[in-house]
């Protein structure tokens, strides 16, 4: 019988994969745990995604892993979150070098407690130079809070003479985005059911191929992740324009 990593078109592969990370709750629940049992098995997914786009040769893997809303959540869970973030950390940086993976983040990390904020600047610090793949968290991130920064900033410039109001296009906001330094998404996926977007790269998925998978996460594993690029390259990806006009 054919592996699903056999179907899959290594040259028709997407260039930026995001991921919302959802699931760990109610997989804990399901099995009678506490919630934080669902995170700390969550964990394991991340390494499990991470390392099978890049086996893959995907370039870019973006995690939403906490949002801004998310600091609402009990104070033992956040605290528990923030714990697993540093000994993740810890525990990951030879991991990255060893597979040559860039890290980056998004977000206000300034919110992040002091150790988890050193810790995070200086595993970046330590993988900078790496090549085979960017792999950028989002913390203490909500869209809408990037969109609000971007736009604050391109008003100071305008205000101060430093851009036109006439030159400001995507390019511009593109330029003062969180993820200036990275393409837009070309699929984004979302487990354990739900078909919402939670206020995560907004402006980034405008021609995202979206996939929703019923897996809660810390059930997901490499045939899932294959099975939402097999997926991908099915669609036919227009970007406005009409079928006949692509081929």
């Amino acid at each position: 019988m054919e592996k699903l990593l056999d179907k899959i078109n290594k040259d028709h592969l997407p260039k930026h994969v995001a991921i919302i990370m959802d699931g760990n709750g109610r997989w804990a629940k399901q099995k009678g745990f506490l919630r934080t049992v669902g995170h700390e098995n969550g964990s394991k997914s991340v390494r499990i995604a991470v390392e099978t786009c890049a086996k893959l040769g995907i370039e870019n893997l973006t995690l939403y892993a906490f949002s801004t809303e998310n600091w609402n959540r009990p104070k033992v869970e956040v605290d528990l979150l923030m714990k697993l973030l540093i000994n993740s950390l810890r525990s990951e940086v030879k991991s990255l070098t060893e597979n040559n993976i860039k890290l980056l983040t998004i977000g206000n990390t300034t919110m992040l407690p002091k150790s988890a904020h050193k810790k995070l600047l200086d595993v970046i610090e330590k993988t900078k130079d790496n090549t085979r793949m960017n792999l950028t968290v989002a913390l203490s991130y909500g869209s809408r809070e990037e969109i609000i920064h971007a736009v604050k900033d391109i008003s100071s410039k305008v205000k101060n003479n430093i851009i036109s109001i006439d030159s400001i296009d995507e390019s511009i906001i593109n330029q003062h985005l969180y993820t200036r330094n990275l393409p837009d998404v070309d699929l984004l996926i979302r487990t354990s059911g739900e078909y919402r977007i939670s206020n995560f790269l907004l402006w980034q998925i405008a021609y995202a191929e979206l996939y929703f998978t019923p897996v809660l996460w810390p059930d997901f594993r490499e045939d899932d992740l294959y099975e939402a690029i097999l997926n991908y390259q099915k669609r036919e990806r227009r970007f406005g324009k009409t079928s006949e006009q692509i081929k």
